[in-house]
């Protein structure tokens, strides 16, 4: 029997996401392949989103991304604003057999709190665990509260509680790309974030240098227009100055772009997206930071885009070295491979990606949601 599964996105972003939006993109991937498969899905979400479902659970109306760095005693009430919905619609509806949780450290702590009051659930864990190691060293699900990892590299890097608590690792995956005529284009491509584990000036520097015009697309502090960052920035709002995304984009982003060889574009979605990500003769990821799933290093993949990386997180097991694109460790290898990446088979990239699909990804949920209910009863 196939179950009724609440998947708690939380209060960032709408499902789909206008734009950037990493967890997001993975649920609205994810939940048509489950209801494909007979699951029935509740989304606990914010109001905007969209994805088709069997039930809607909306606590907060706006998303918040835009506050999610903010200082804590300013931030913190909102996802606890939002799990206070899921707790009362896990309350009101009885059908509901299982939690798939996406919503970082609250939604754990908030439902193994309710023990045999909420459902078993099932927390993918999409980020940087470095982040809460308090709280992924000394946390009990008491056999009712799970995880899945989104790759082996960061299971390894886990505390021992945690991995003990993990069901197994379940890669990312993305949808086929539409099916568009794209002219390729001669720009190398950052599709991430503006902030500095994203490593934008590494890559800024390192297209100068090789004389490769690159594009910047993604926004700064959840601000997707260039013109709406510029007056964000003459208004004198000290706070939002301060945002850390915001600092490294003026400080060390802004003073390397010129409008030609290295231009910020904003955030992307839909066909533009695509187009620009299509026609790019490389993606950039030269990562700071051990990133555990990289949904976008998949998206250019399986559209035959060759990779150039930095070689931390997940990206060994994504990139084949010479073969679907480059792994190096600074900006003199960047600058160097830059000039070697039509030496790549862009079918190569493509077919790398190939086995790895949406239905595979849900096949494997189902598997984890039987055996954590299993377990569970």
């Amino acid at each position: 029997m196939t179950p009724t599964v609440l998947f708690n996105v939380g209060p960032w972003l709408p499902v789909p996401p206008p734009g950037y939006g990493g967890i997001e993109t993975v649920v609205a991937t994810l939940v048509p392949e489950l209801r494909r498969a007979g699951v029935r899905v509740i989304l606990a979400t914010v109001g905007p989103s969209d994805l088709e479902a069997d039930g809607y659970v909306r606590p907060l109306d706006e998303p918040r991304f835009r506050s999610i760095a903010a200082p804590y005693n300013q931030v913190s009430g909102i996802a606890h604003a939002h799990m206070h919905g899921v707790v009362a619609a896990l309350r009101d509806d009885p059908s509901i057999d299982l939690v798939h949780d996406h919503l970082e450290v609250v939604g754990p702590a908030v439902l193994a709190a309710m023990g045999r009051g909420a459902p078993p659930t099932l927390q993918t864990l999409h980020w940087d665990l470095r982040k809460h190691a308090d709280f992924y060293t000394m946390f009990d699900g008491g056999g009712r509260v799970a995880f899945a990892a989104v790759s082996q590299s960061q299971l390894d890097r886990a505390p021992e509680r945690l991995r003990s608590q993990t069901l197994g690792v379940v890669p990312l995956a993305v949808p086929p790309p539409p099916h568009i005529t794209v002219e390729p284009g001669e720009h190398a491509l950052v599709l991430a974030r503006i902030t500095a584990d994203k490593g934008q000036d590494v890559a800024a520097r390192a297209c100068r240098r090789a004389g490769v015009p690159l594009v910047l697309a993604g926004p700064v502090a959840g601000i997707n227009d260039p013109q709406e960052l510029e007056r964000r920035l003459t208004e004198g709002d000290q706070q939002f100055e301060q945002h850390p995304d915001v600092r490294f984009f003026v400080d060390r982003v802004a003073p390397l772009l010129d409008g030609t060889q290295v231009r910020w574009i904003g955030g992307v979605s839909g066909l533009a997206k695509e187009q620009l990500l299509q026609s790019a003769r490389v993606l950039l990821v030269p990562n700071r930071w051990a990133e555990p799933g990289a949904t976008g290093v998949v998206e250019a993949l399986t559209r035959a885009v060759p990779v150039l990386a930095t070689p931390l997180g997940v990206l060994p097991s994504l990139v084949e070295h010479g073969v679907t694109g480059y792994l190096v460790d600074d900006e003199d290898g960047l600058v160097k491979h830059l000039a070697l990446v039509e030496r790549l088979d862009r079918e190569a990239c493509r077919a790398s990606a190939a086995a790895w699909t949406p239905a595979v990804m849900a096949a494997r949920y189902l598997e984890l949601y039987d055996r954590l209910l299993t377990e569970a009863r």
